[in-house]
């Protein structure tokens, strides 16, 4: 559990002095985010999957993460310089997209009630609440197919993604919620996400004035935007087939793409190992695994396909031939495994 531990604490430790002190500690904390994570990337080997559950670590994240925002709003009302605000919305913005929305995600997978409500509280937190729904009930459910927001189709780019995702997903989870709620209009949990969203902003007003509002949601756009990115890279291109019977062919690992590289799977809590998560979503992050020959590889970690993707042209230029070498679909619905070959390369290839 040590490179989990040092992976996820270490950015929050120097965050947290930075929004204490300011100085250097913000671009140390940025560097560790992402320079740092790029070059360990190319040294040493993926953590074997593990008995072991990583509660502990998870909860001691969810914690962590009031911990930071609200350190990072009072630092938007105190009398630091105006690059180190800049700088700490940034270092925030990616910590929280990056590594406390990999947390929440797996405290909102867990069946005790307690982690479920702190992961929640860590999305409504960051003004985004309704992810808590529309992930489990909506995107476990019609992933890698239309009816999903969150996957998007080949061709589509990141951009003209973004603000269907949002939108998408918000009523998707609503339409979800009602059903679960009896067809109630304003089920319990976008109740919740809406007065814990006004709590949030109240609070960041009491912590730093006008300024901390203003911090708050620079903060969770910048971290709502890591999230949605995250979605994107992982789902992109990849579609279950569409049975005779009208049905979609059931999820399998075919159907979201994974990384292999070790410091920034520590980082994100195994996130990239993403077709483990969606065949068990239980399971949990030290015992995900990857095998490459049935789980699509991207050609390089999720943290760089997500930088590749802020550029369309470039994305589809990387990533559409890819797609194509793992979506011709076998007449029972199951994806082409990595023997597949498109355009003369493997996709086993273009994993490398």
């Amino acid at each position: 559990m040590m490179p989990f531990a040092i992976a996820t604490l270490l950015p929050a430790l120097l965050l947290g002095l930075a929004c204490v002190l300011g100085g250097v500690w913000a671009i140390l904390g940025i560097l560790t985010i992402t320079v740092v994570v790029f070059f360990l990337d190319k040294m040493g080997r993926a953590e074997v999957p593990s008995a072991r559950t990583g509660h502990r670590l998870s909860e001691v994240l969810g914690i962590v993460h009031f911990i930071l925002l609200g350190l990072a709003v009072w630092a938007m009302g105190g009398p630091l310089p105006t690059m180190d605000k800049v700088l700490i919305v940034v270092g925030c913005g990616l910590y929280f997209g990056q590594i406390s929305n990999s947390n929440a995600h797996e405290l909102i997978h867990r069946a005790d009630r307690w982690a479920f409500r702190l992961g929640a509280a860590n999305y409504i937190s960051v003004l985004f609440g309704h992810h808590t729904s529309a992930h489990r009930l909506v995107h476990h459910v019609h992933v890698a197919t239309p009816r999903d927001p969150a996957s998007a189709p080949k061709g589509r780019g990141f951009w003209a993604y973004l603000p269907r995702t949002w939108a998408g997903s918000f009523r998707a989870g609503l339409r979800a919620e009602r059903q679960r709620h009896g067809g109630v209009r304003f089920p319990a949990p976008y109740v919740v996400y809406a007065v814990g969203a006004c709590v949030t902003l109240a609070i960041a007003y009491a912590l730093g004035g006008g300024a901390g509002i203003a911090g708050l949601i620079a903060i969770a756009l910048y971290a709502q935007t890591q999230l949605m990115l995250s979605d994107y890279v992982q789902h992109y291109g990849l579609r279950r087939a569409v049975l005779p019977s009208g049905k979609h062919a059931p999820m399998g690992p075919a159907h979201s793409w994974n990384a292999p590289h070790w410091y920034s799977s520590a980082m994100m809590l195994n996130a990239p190992r993403h077709s483990a998560h969606h065949t068990r979503p239980t399971r949990a992050f030290p015992q995900l695994d990857l095998d490459p020959s049935t789980m699509p590889v991207l050609p390089h970690s999720l943290p760089v396909m997500a930088v590749v993707a802020l550029v369309p042209p470039l994305w589809r230029r990387v990533m559409d031939r890819r797609v194509d070498a793992w979506s011709a679909p076998h007449s029972d619905g199951e994806v082409m495994p990595a023997a597949r070959v498109v355009a003369g390369v493997a996709p086993s290839t273009l994993a490398h």
